[in-house]
């Protein structure tokens, strides 16, 4: 069986429902449910015979330790982690304390769990790590795209707390011989999504009439992979990826955050038409601060070595995603409905008062 943390999230969620889909093997998810970490993610197969959910934190080394013990998982996949830069910019001790100091009792506890394994057993033992191309920091408009080569340079405290993850990872096979596997994908979108980030606000947003805002000048750049997609490249990651190596896992999506609200708009007014048209929401507020310009992926390592390639174009994952958002507003609706709300009004009310 497989051991997930952080599998109540946007990505873990995705990820599971895609597994227990197409695998028989048995999952266990460890989720601390924090903001982010929604069990309405996982009600369709909350009675799956082969789904287990664990509440606790992978902090914890002494769940850990049991959970191991019992479970003895062949692979642990780590999704857990905070993952907003606007939180990390108003409170950074969460993301040192999930991102880094977590990480290191996961990967401790791990690695005595790996040390009693059989021979057999260690063969097929995998750590992987799911991370993130902003630990790479920006590019100017002309730059080539982040390869697993380039140099960390990280710019928010979200962004360093997920490379200060990534280097404990690297150092834990090379100095223990921890078998692991890294993955740094680009902005994932889709169901299940904690509607924070970008598309998700945006569409809640437009669906209530209310403004929809936009950082500076809105033609910062992102990359944008569809969640199932990504999902994909983690199974093959995990089944053929080589032990001790990194992959990018990119959309080949280059979009700015203009064109994406656009592009939402344009389909909402199709698909749910309104008095005026969506795009008439659009707002510029003041820039966040340390905003990176631009992120870009080369895919060209695990497109070539592991032949994964992105099923989803981004005009057909945007209308998958924005389909699924109007058939769950009520999930959306559970969310916005909590202390998350007040947070996001007092974030962008800021911005707006201080163009």
């Amino acid at each position: 069986m497989i051991f997930v943390t952080g599998g109540a999230g946007f990505i873990g969620s995705n990820f599971i429902h895609l597994w227990l889909k197409e695998h028989e093997e048995p999952v266990i998810n460890l989720d601390k449910l924090t903001y982010a970490g929604n069990p309405d993610n996982l009600l369709a197969i909350n009675q799956h015979p082969n789904y287990h959910f664990v509440h606790g934190d992978m902090g914890d080394r002494q769940l850990l330790a049991q959970l191991f013990a019992k479970f003895k998982p062949r692979a642990i996949i780590n999704f857990a982690a905070e993952s907003h830069v606007d939180r990390s910019i108003h409170g950074p001790a969460d993301f040192i304390q999930t991102n880094v100091v977590a990480t290191f009792n996961l990967l401790e506890e791990s690695r005595h769990f790996f040390a009693y394994l059989s021979d057999k057993e260690k063969e097929g033992f995998r750590f992987l790590h799911v991370s993130t191309d902003e630990v790479f920091g920006t590019l100017e408009p002309h730059d080539p795209a982040f390869s697993e080569t380039t140099p960390y340079a990280p710019n928010s405290p979200y962004s360093a707390s997920k490379a200060a993850s990534d280097h404990l990872v690297r150092a834990w096979h090379h100095t223990y011989g921890l078998p692991i596997l890294t993955t740094n994908c680009s902005n994932n979108y889709g169901p299940y999504q904690f509607p924070e980030k970008l598309i998700p606000l945006m569409i809640a947003h437009a669906l209530q009439g209310k403004p929809l805002p936009i950082y500076g000048d809105g033609k910062n750049i992102r990359d944008w992979l569809y969640v199932e997609d990504h999902c994909r490249a983690i199974m093959t990651v995990l089944e053929k990826g080589r032990i001790g190596e990194t992959y990018n896992v990119g959309g080949l999506n280059e979009k700015t955050n203009l064109d994406i609200v656009e592009i939402i708009c344009h389909q909402l007014d199709k698909l749910k038409p309104a008095a005026s048209p969506y795009s008439s929401l659009i707002t510029f507020v003041k820039d966040r601060p340390g905003h990176d310009r631009r992120y870009a992926i080369n895919a060209n390592k695990i497109m070539h070595e592991l032949h994964w390639h992105p099923r989803e174009s981004f005009e057909t994952g945007i209308e998958k995603t924005i389909n699924w958002y109007l058939e769950h507003e009520e999930w959306v609706a559970n969310i916005l409905s909590g202390q998350y709300r007040h947070w996001l009004e007092k974030n962008y009310q800021d911005r707006v008062n201080n163009i």
